[in-house]
Parts: C-alpha cells; structure tokens; sequence
C-alpha cells in the first residue's frame, strides 16, 4: 500500500476537476481526499501501488475537456500516517486559501450541449432560464473575485441555492457538483428589461426594470426584445463579459441607425447567427473554422463571404444589410455562446430573422459596459440603444468577444479575449530573469502581461485581455483595473517594469512614474522589436526556435517610435531576444500633420509623392484633384519647412498611400480603413479573374547606402511609379491594387533573402498590423518559403499591436537575465 500526497497543476479550477478525480478514486479503489487552494488541486490517496499509478495517469489522459493539466506532482509519505479506520472511502473536502496563488483559472466556457438540451426541452426545471450552466459550462473568470474558485469568491455568493440545486452541487455524481455558478429560476439570477420612453423620459434615472422571475416573465421580456428588434429597435444586451449592442443584421435601415448612433461609420460589425447551417449560407466554412465556430470558446471568426453570384436567388441564400460589412470580403460571425443568446436567436429565428449584428456595447473608442445601471446611462439614456436586456449577477472583468481567422489552416488571434484571456503563456526559461515583470504594452490594442516563474523553472506570462486603445481616461481606468485584477489574483508583485520608448503613451508614462516611486527597474522597449520578440519567444518556448537564435524579423505596421527619432513601420530586423540591428527599411517622406495624415490618407499620398518627385505624373491628377488648392498649398509648406511633418517609415502608411492614389480609399473612419479596402480591391481582382499574378514586376529596389556603409533603404519610387501609369492608362484599380501587393510581397522576399544570405540566418519573424492583411501575409510567406526560408508568424498572440506586452516581457526578461550574468 502506498500513501501519497498529489499536487495538480494548470487549468484545475472551475472545470469539475474535483469532481473528476472524486468519480476516478472510486473507479481505483483509492481512499483519501480532494480539496482547491490557491496553487491547484491538492489530493492525499491511499491505496495499493498498481491502483494508485492507474490513478494518477488518469489524472492527466482522462481530465475534464475544459481542463489544463500542466503537472501532477505525487509525493511519498510515511505509511503510519494513514489512519485506516478513519480514512476509508474519498471524500471532497472544504477548499483552503492557504496556499499561494498560483493555479489557473478556466476562461468562461459556452452553453454545452447537455446544458442546450436541458434549456430546450419543457419537460426540465431549467427550460428556458437564460443562467442554465454545469461543471462543463458557463462564466468563470467574470465572475470571479478571488481564488481558491468556490462560489463564495464569486458574484454568485449573493444567490443562495435552493434546495434541489443544493442537491446537485452536493452530489459527486452529479453533472453540476460544484459547479459554482448553479442556478434556477427560483434561486439564481434573471433577466431584467428597461427600454426608453417606458416608465421614464428620456435622459430620466430609468424606472424599476422588469424582472423574469419565472419561466413566463422571462419569455415574455425575451419576446419582447425580439419584437423590438424585428421592427428596427437597437438593444444593449448583457453578456458574459459586457453589452453587446444588438439588431437585425438584415435591416439596412436599422443597421444604418445604429452606425450613426455608435459612430461607428463604416467598420465592419460582426453578426450572430443560431447554426452552422446558417453560417454557411453566408459564408465558406472550412473544418478548421467549423471547430472553432462551435467550440467551447466560440469567438467571432473572420469568414470568406460567399459572392453575391454564389447566394444571390437562392432560396437558402441569408441577406445581410449591405452596411454591415460594406464590400469587404471577410465577415466576422460568431455562434451563441451563452443560454440567453440561444433563447434570443431561436425566437429571432421564429420572426424570420436569422442573424443579428453583436457589437461592443460602448461608444466607439470607449470600453465595454458591464453595469447595468451605468450601460442604461451611457447606452440607453444617452440615445444609442432602444432597451437594456440585462441581469443582475454582476461581471467582475470586461472581457470583449475573441476574434480569431484561418490563414493556411492555421488559427491566427485578432483580438485575444473572452475564451483565451488569461490562459498564460510560456515564456523562454532564463537564468537569472526577474521573478515577475510587468510589461506595460502599447497604446493601440493594449494588453497588459505579467510573468511568473513556476516551481519547476518554467516561465509564464499572463496576457490580459483587449483592452483597447489607451488614449482617454476610460480606456487607462480599464487598462488598471485588467492588471489590478491580474496582480490581485495571482498574487503577482511585479519586480521590474517593460514599456514602449514612445513618450507620450500614457501606459509608459505609468511605468516610468512606477519605477521612480518604488525603485525598480525599467526597460524600454523598441515597438517593432516587441513585435519580433513576441514571435521569437513563442518559438522558442515551443521548441521551435533555438533560445539564442538569430532571426531574420520583418515588422509592418503604421506607427512605432524608432531609435532615430523618426516614425517606423516597415522594419527589417536582425534580432535576439535582448536585442536587435535595424538592417533594412522603407525610404521615408514627411508625414504631415502627424494624425492628421493617418486619417487624410490623401495628405499622406500627397506627401510621399511629393518626396519621390512623382506629383507631377499625369496619373497623380486624379489625387491632386481631390484636395482642394488650400489643402494643398499647406501641405506643401508643411512639408518643405518641416512643421509638424515627422519622417516615417511606415509599410502601413505606404498601403494608405496606394489606397487614396487609386481613389479607392482616401479618407480613414476607423483605423486601417484605406489599407484593408485596398486588400479588398486585390481580392476582387483574383475572385473576378480580371488579372494573374504577374510572371514579373517592377516593385521597389534597395538604394545607396549599400549593405556594406549602413542599412539597405527600400527606395518605393518605381513601385508608384508603376501604379501612376496604370492610373494614367486607366487601368482597372483593383488589378493595380494587386500588382501592388504583389511588388511589396516580391520585393520584401528578394531583400530578406540576401540579408539571410549574407548573414547566415535561415529563419524570418514576421509581425505588424500589416500582416492582418491576408493576401499579403500569405504571399510573403510563399515566396520566403521558397527561397528556402523558415517562416515564423505568432499563433497564441495577434499579429497586430496585441502581441507588444508579450514581446515586452520576453525582451525585459532577456535582458535582464544579461545583465544579472555580468
């Protein structure tokens, strides 16, 4: 007989881990006990050593789906320490919070299937309550509010359970033992309903919601939400981890409105449907974003949309209003993820509508609402939604919807959130790395991340969720309160500072305020090699990339302050970890105005090619057209005196550029705008098989200085030049737009190939918002794959500005870890 002590480790709370291993000791004839703290599942068993070895490697092969088992640790002990007559049988115990915190918390998890069949058959107690959940689904990390994870700790202490939902959570049988957010009608939370001009005037403090206490209450507030929305209404609707504002997607004039009251022009907006089968009526599905689709995360995925000549006259054809992605070629769709969703879409679907737009319940810029009394302020009172569908279990962390897309088969982050926040990541183990750094991240699409060093030398980061963009007051309390809440948790004391060498990013200006104020030290990272960093540490991490490996990195993107004082953006990197040479980059002009031209991508066109001496090419007439003399004349005096005019070197500002010289996008709405409708126009190239990919092309080429004095410089004056006679021979401007993607790809591969040539170096590092652009990304790959390179792209983190705070930390550690070597 052997009597051990077992520790398990990873994602072990709030997945029905104990449970689990109560039903697994009784299946091994293994006596003892089960119990949470905060460092994980601890298990004392005693039983015969054949039985007991059965036992622990089921710990790991057979756990719960929606665990992580990362280590299972069986220690010895002393024989005579079991008292057999007061021992016998398993039993789960009461958690204790006398451990450190350092076990994992589940992300919240969508409805499952034995849970949407219990919601949808009459003949349950649960049918029809909007909270239905068990062990192997529903909120998790927001509603949490510290560890160990028992209901106690969570916005769920304040239901108690009533006696038959007591029963089940009792019962190591059953499906929902200790599943923490169990509920019914008669115990648990409920819906509520508040819509304007009922009850109170408009901008009046809102009047008592209604509430569905009972099956009957709460279908009729679903009816009624859905009655609203079919007859045009706009809808602030509670989620997991926020409001979602919510219409009929197939209601241009309802789609309309709701552009106009989010101001949110012309981004695309993402839509819920209730199936598969209807997700494929819009969209083509491959195996791979079918799984993703219907998993247990269920973020939005970016679909290829079917072509109007695919659906149009078919009766299983599903109409969109065209405002909701424009002509966009991707479409974001995402499946229901909780039981209200399910219940809104089956009755949307019994009034004939079978998508809604699910868009961020905020003003644009602005971050998620989760209370309800201020979403009916900021959302309802304020004019933007029609009603408030809400709740009152309250979220204890804003958590937008993840949004993820394929590319070669291959899963790719967007925007890394509800699902995947805060699994933790691994980080490249280095001796002599501080304990924990925090990395403050960047000011577009921030992130926050924190390391920790495990017991058995491994390092992980915690990545927080999308936070936004970091630019007012609302979105910097956001910004606090995700790593207030990581710290708090985890109890993670951060023992040295990463931030971007920008100045005036409010997160840096944080961080160099925090190491003043308690000493510690603070590294500034370089924003493209952040970028890099985040894919070589990945790399690494995984056994792909050897720890002191020197990669070739290429980081396109628009915006990131440079060593030099000037703005770059297309970078070429010969990087470590620590460190970095800037081997390569575009030739810069004059960004006048700064913002400015990132919003008037005309002033940017207008400026570069004033720098190339092309603005008096008969194709530029139709740019120098579009800005008005006054415009023009300022522009040009800006740019000769330099008066707010920094230099750059931005491949995402050469995209903008292209896009307002071929009058396909000229003006930005919302970020990237010029640049993706470029992309856009490339693709309609290849779908309407107007043009091939050319056999050759002129591109851009690499000027003095050479190789040998300094960096190449990308010189880009014969790849305008090229589109500047297309315009002038009026060729079509989706061809030009994908002879242009296909120079940047061409060329960008010619340089990297002799950079790796002369260096030794057989692997590129590809980062940057650019690469969000999929037709580029892809034809990079191909033609640095064929030069016989490797190509490294991130697959945990975005490939946008989400991936900096992981590459923050992965630098700060590395350096450290040097400096603590000396």
């Amino acid at each position: 007989m052997r009597h051990v002590h077992i520790h398990v480790t990873g994602i072990v709370q709030g997945v029905g881990m104990r449970p689990f291993v109560y039903r697994e000791a009784m299946a091994h004839g293994i006596c003892g006990w089960v119990l949470n703290a905060g460092d994980g599942v601890h298990i004392e068993a005693h039983a015969p050593a054949d039985a007991l070895d059965a036992f622990v490697a089921a710990l790991s092969e057979h756990a719960p789906a929606a665990a992580r088992v990362e280590h299972v640790e069986v220690v010895d002990l002393a024989a005579n320490g079991w008292d057999a007559a007061n021992e016998q049988g398993f039993r789960i115990v009461a958690s204790q919070d006398q451990t450190e915190h350092t076990t994992l918390i589940s992300p919240d998890i969508a409805t499952c299937n034995d849970c949407l069949r219990e919601l949808l058959d009459p003949a349950d107690r649960r049918y029809h309550y909007p909270f239905i959940n068990c062990t192997n689904c529903g909120p998790r990390f927001t509603i949490i509010r510290s560890l160990p994870y028992d209901r106690a700790a969570t916005s769920m202490d304040c239901f108690p359970m009533c006696p038959k939902c007591a029963a089940e959570y009792t019962d190591p049988l059953d499906r929902r033992f200790h599943a923490q957010p169990d509920a019914c009608f008669d115990c648990g939370p409920h819906i509520t309903w508040r819509e304007a001009g009922v009850g109170n005037e408009p901008g009046e403090a809102a009047a008592s919601p209604a509430v569905g206490t009972t099956r009957e209450t709460s279908d009729a507030i679903i009816d009624r939400c859905v009655e609203l929305l079919a007859n045009g209404g706009i809808v602030a609707i509670k989620g997991l981890g926020g409001f979602h504002l919510a219409c009929d997607a197939s209601n241009a004039q309802a789609v309309a409105e709701l552009r106009r009251r989010k101001r949110r022009s012309n981004k695309p907006l993402a839509v819920m449907v209730r199936s598969l089968a209807d997700v494929e009526r819009l969209c083509h599905v491959n195996d791979v974003e079918r799984g993703l689709l219907a998993g247990s995360i269920r973020p939005i995925v970016l679909l290829r949309r079917r072509a109007a000549c695919e659906s149009g006259g078919s009766p299983d054809a599903l109409a969109l209003a065209p405002s909701v992605a424009h002509d966009l070629p991707e479409l974001g769709v995402m499946l229901p993820y909780t039981p209200l969703q399910h219940l809104l879409l089956a009755a949307a679907e019994a009034r004939s509508m079978y998508a809604l737009v699910m868009t961020s319940g905020n003003l644009s810029e602005e971050p998620i609402e989760t209370d309800d009394d201020l979403a009916w302020e900021h959302l309802v009172a304020a004019g933007i939604a029609d009603a408030l569908l809400g709740n009152d279990r309250a979220i204890l962390s804003r958590y937008d919807d993840s949004v993820v897309r394929v590319v070669d088969d291959a899963v790719m982050p967007v925007r890394r959130a509800r699902g995947y926040a805060p699994q933790p990541l691994p980080l490249p183990a280095l001796d002599g790395a501080p304990s924990c750094v925090l990395a403050c991240g960047p000011q577009q699409k921030a992130t926050i991340a924190l390391t920790r060093e495990g017991t058995n030398g491994e390092t992980t980061c915690f990545v927080s969720q999308h936070i936004g963009d970091v630019e007012n007051g609302g979105t910097f309390d956001a910004w606090n309160a995700a790593r207030t809440r990581l710290e708090d948790l985890f109890d993670l004391a951060p023992a040295a500072l990463a931030c971007d060498m920008h100045p005036s990013y409010l997160s840096s200006q944080w961080a160099h305020e925090q190491a003043r104020k308690h000493n510690l030290p603070l590294i500034e990272v370089q924003h493209h090699h952040a970028h890099i960093a985040s894919v070589m540490a990945e790399a690494i991490a995984a056994g792909r990339l050897a720890p002191d490996a020197r990669v070739l990195g290429i980081a396109f993107d628009g915006t990131g302050a440079g060593t030099d004082g000037t703005i770059w953006g297309g970078e070429f990197f010969i990087s470590h970890l620590a460190d970095f040479e800037r081997v390569a980059h575009l030739r810069t002009w004059a960004l006048p105005g700064g913002a400015a031209s990132v919003h008037d991508a005309r002033r940017n066109a207008f400026a570069l090619l004033s720098e190339l001496d092309l603005l008096g090419h008969p194709g530029a007439a139709g740019l120098l057209n579009s800005l008005d003399e006054q415009t023009r004349s300022i522009t040009a005096t800006m740019i000769e005196r330099g008066i707010n005019s920094p230099r750059t070197s931005s491949m995402g500002r050469l995209f903008d550029a292209a896009a307002a010289i071929l009058g396909i996008c000229g003006q930005a709405t919302y970020e990237g705008e010029p640049a993706i409708e470029l992309e856009a126009a490339a693709w309609r190239a290849l779908d309407s098989e107007i043009a091939r990919f050319p056999d050759d092309n002129a591109g851009y080429s690499a000027s003095d200085p050479s190789w040998l004095d300094g960096p190449y410089v990308l010189d880009q004056k014969a790849l305008f030049e090229a589109l500047l006679e297309g315009n002038e021979a009026e060729a079509p401007a989706d061809r030009l737009a994908l002879d242009f993607h296909v120079s940047v790809a061409r060329s960008s591969a010619h340089i990297a190939s002799e950079i790796c040539a002369r260096e030794g170096i057989d692997t590129v590092a590809l980062s940057g918002g650019v690469f969000m652009n999929r037709l580029l990304l892809q034809l990079l790959t191909r033609e640095l794959k064929s030069a016989g390179l490797t190509v490294l792209v991130p697959r945990t983190v975005p490939v946008n500005d989400g991936c900096i705070a992981y590459g923050q930390a992965a630098v700060a550690s590395a350096r450290l870890a040097q400096i603590a070597s000396q």
